[in-house]
């Protein structure tokens, strides 16, 4: 079971509150923000955010807006409003390494095309967002349509960890109400700037030659939600990407396998 949810501090944003959870040093240290998946609460606590932190790097992990403890203003419906929140924050906690999971992958690569001035690095792991396939290719499982367990065996190298770990909105006992509700809200905030009907942006692959930063694209090589070779495509789209693939993962390389995914990113951050 997952320990009840930890408290961030309020960052303002422009007219956005972000919940914002912060790991390793405050001062002379190079930042990096994580840009979380969609089922998972945020935690600074994760192996890979812990060794990511202890190298003299301070690891910001806020909450999307509308998710978490994070506002969402009224005007506030499309991927591209989040980004544009997240080029305000890179403005003051920048440069920055950008490392995005799933959807906050998504989120990362058009916060990129739109502007780098602020960014260092650009990490990319099991993103959604663009479009790989003809038009009746479902290049993405449509994550709101499918049950737990079919969730959980597409996502997961090991379906029997996914489900002892994976916190879905389900009434299983494993969380409180007001876990559960935030579940639900962040699932309806997804779908409210994500799904439209699908979670990509048919524009976004021909803008992502416009990224000019190092660029590192993971991919867990049992992801069922996105494939390795959607992840090839995203990473051959990207001038002078790198495309690394993890073995026994699905699409939370960084949950099921956190040293080979530490390893891979420390790598490129360093060198």
């Amino acid at each position: 079971m997952l320990e009840t949810r930890p408290v961030g501090a309020q960052w303002r944003v422009g007219d956005v509150e972000l919940e914002m959870f912060a790991r390793g040093p405050a001062d002379e240290a190079e930042t990096v923000l994580l840009l979380h998946d969609l089922d998972y609460l945020n935690r600074v606590d994760y192996p890979f955010i812990e060794a990511l932190a202890s190298n003299r790097r301070r690891v910001l992990a806020p909450w999307h807006p509308g998710f978490g403890g994070s506002s969402l203003p009224n005007d506030c419906d499309s991927i591209d409003d989040l980004a544009y929140v997240y080029l305000d924050l890179l403005r003051q906690i920048g440069p920055a390494h950008v490392v995005g999971f799933g959807f906050g992958g998504w989120i990362a690569a058009e916060i990129a095309v739109r502007c780098t001035h602020d960014i260092t690095s650009l990490v990319l792991v099991d993103a959604l967002g663009i479009k790989v396939g003809d038009r009746t290719a479902a290049d993405i499982k449509d994550i709101f349509v499918l049950s737990p367990q079919e969730l959980i065996e597409l996502s997961w190298h090991d379906a029997g960890r996914g489900r002892d770990t994976m916190p879905l909105p389900t009434a299983n006992g494993r969380f409180d109400e007001d876990e559960l509700t935030m579940l639900l809200s962040n699932r309806r905030t997804a779908a409210l700037v994500g799904w439209k009907p699908f979670m990509h942006n048919p524009k976004l692959r021909a803008r992502l030659s416009r990224i000019d930063r190092p660029t590192l694209v993971v991919w867990g090589a049992s992801d069922g939600i996105v494939s390795p070779g959607y992840g090839r495509a995203y990473a051959d789209s990207i001038p002078g990407a790198r495309f690394a693939s993890i073995a026994g993962a699905g699409h939370y390389p960084y949950l099921e396998q956190p040293t080979a995914f530490v390893n891979l990113v420390e790598t490129f951050l360093t060198g």
